[in-house]
């Protein structure tokens, strides 16, 4: 999960001024900063650890951290709502959000099912549960061991996703998309194709796009699957207030893994 929040970090000055290249200054922009993304990841983990209605718990950090803005359309009316109702979206916002359930399944089809459940308040449109439970089921293939062409096999015959291309071959005439369909694969390629965490997040942010978003995605796989390096976890780490940390070592502590690989 800390992955996908760092992701989101990274990757919030680029969304509207989009650089094509991994070769972009530090990782960090020193006017980098937590979006949405990472309100509504924190928000996803509280529920499963507590065992509170997602749709409550995401209104809940939502409402909490309003002021902080990047909220979606229809999201954002929701959020302000008094209804738990979803709304049929198929955003990527689907997708951003879900780590959590991948670090705490138990099976294959409980990363499916906990990914549902967490996504179906919102985004119950096909193509939003379908992206959710990709990213889900990537994080806990990697979190398992698989390695990264079983983990490309396994989505591309579960979900039907194209997941044969490498960011070299996206980049060129990728545009900005708010879709599970055009943001998922294309994320999930950047984490498998990488050669280590960091590697994954400058491939996320170089194909342009929905920035913060399709790192967020990246970076939940490639925590998995590479840990974190201690240096990118504390930076990133030092980015979230108290209320969230908590929610995160609580995660962590639930699903029998040490935040950040330890070092907190």
């Amino acid at each position: 999960m800390l992955g996908a929040i760092i992701g989101d970090i990274v990757g919030s000055v680029y969304e509207w001024k989009n650089v094509r290249t991994k070769d972009f200054g530090p990782l960090f922009h020193p006017e980098a900063f937590y979006t949405d993304d990472t309100v509504c990841t924190v928000a996803v983990a509280d529920a499963l650890v507590n065992d509170r209605h997602p749709g409550e718990a995401l209104k809940d950090w939502g409402r909490r951290y309003w002021e902080n803005g990047g909220w979606g359309g229809m999201f954002a009316q929701w959020l302000i709502s008094d209804s738990l109702e979803p709304y049929n979206s198929f955003g990527n916002g689907a997708a951003m959000r879900v780590s959590p359930a991948g670090l705490l399944a138990a099976s294959e089809e409980d990363a499916i099912t906990l990914a549902h459940r967490v996504t179906e308040v919102t985004h119950n449109h096909p193509e939003g549960l379908k992206g959710a439970a990709a990213t889900a089921l990537a994080i806990y293939l990697a979190r398992t061991g698989q390695p990264a062409a079983f983990i490309r096999l396994a989505v591309t015959e579960r979900f039907g996703y194209d997941l044969d291309r490498t960011p070299d071959d996206i980049r060129p005439t990728y545009v900005f998309n708010e879709t599970c369909q055009q943001t998922v694969p294309e994320a999930l390629i950047c984490a498998l194709v990488a050669s280590d965490y960091e590697d994954a997040i400058r491939n996320a942010i170089s194909i342009g796009g929905d920035s913060d978003t399709v790192a967020a995605i990246a970076g939940g796989v490639a925590e998995a699957l590479f840990g974190i390096p201690e240096a990118i976890g504390r930076k990133g780490w030092d980015y979230l207030p108290d209320d969230m940390r908590a929610v995160l070592q609580a995660l962590y502590r639930k699903g029998g893994m040490r935040v950040g690989g330890g070092f907190f």
